[in-house]
């Protein structure tokens, strides 16, 4: 189905990120994957070894979930979407690679205000943090779209889909106060460059929201295990799985799909219980 496709997969912090389940299901449906995280770049100017420490750990793991889990022909790349030529280089060297991209996926997350489990509340939350987040979460869609498409690497067609949760549009149980703010911004997003890629070069641009997910880095210091247990029990279905998700995802990465705009739901109708 996505044979001779190649797609860029962010995100992948473990073995466990949802972001790697749909490479393994890009690359069982017969497709590529080129992956990104965070690491030391030549842009990053004077770090203090505490982070570059920090840096060059994150990206070992990545690495080695990478190669455990998809092999060692993946292409992997550090990725920094706070710096705007990092993003910048990383497209061009990918079309000096001459790799051609489909599609790609966006899992890219931060938040500052979530310390030990615990949300800030959000008339606490500093301009910086509120910027950050926004930038990290949401505007990284955009900077890194553009850099794609200025390199000529994202191919006319290609589809772009995200990661987001309900609460983007509504409280829940779990509030994320910050985040959720960032979500609802990257979920708009797609909502305004489905028209405008749509328009100008025929791309498809998707969001999917999941159910409460602690398997990965992420869930592990956002959630409780109540949150999960109290969805699973309010969706009809009970919570969807990081499979689930990724077959949707591949679905819509699918070149015969004239999906787009959409704001879809993989979380066992976790979405309709209010």
């Amino acid at each position: 189905m996505l044979a001779g496709k190649t797609f860029l997969i962010t995100g992948i912090a473990d073995e466990q990120s949802l972001a790697m389940y749909t490479a393994k299901e890009i690359i069982k449906m017969g497709g590529q994957v080129v992956c990104t995280a965070l690491g030391v770049s030549s842009h990053h100017g004077d770090l203090s070894d505490r982070a570059k420490a920090y840096l060059n750990k994150n990206f070992e793991d990545f690495q080695q979930a990478v190669e455990s889990a998809l092999g060692k022909d993946v292409k992997t790349a550090v990725l920094d979407v706070t710096l705007e030529e990092n993003v910048a280089d990383f497209a061009k060297g990918l079309k000096e690679e001459g790799i051609e991209l489909d599609g790609l996926l966006h899992a890219i997350a931060m938040d500052k205000t979530i310390r030990n489990k615990q949300v800030k509340p959000l008339l606490e939350v500093t301009r910086d943090e509120f910027c950050d987040t926004l930038d990290v979460s949401a505007y990284s869609l955009i900077r890194l779209t553009h850099h794609l498409l200025h390199a000529e690497v994202l191919q006319r067609g290609a589809s772009i889909c995200s990661i987001s949760y309900i609460a983007a549009e509504k409280v829940t149980f779990h509030p994320y106060r910050n985040m959720s703010i960032a979500k609802a911004a990257l979920e708009r997003i797609t909502v305004e460059l489905a028209d405008e890629l749509g328009r100008s070069h025929a791309m498809r641009v998707n969001a999917v929201r999941f159910s409460p997910y602690m398997g990965s880095k992420a869930g592990t210091a956002t959630l409780m295990p109540e949150d999960v247990t109290t969805s699973d029990k309010m969706s009809p279905l009970g919570n969807a799985t990081p499979e689930d998700l990724a077959k949707e995802i591949v679905h819509l990465f699918r070149p015969d799909v004239r999906i787009t705009g959409e704001i879809r739901h993989v979380d066992g109708g976790y979405h309709v219980t209010g």
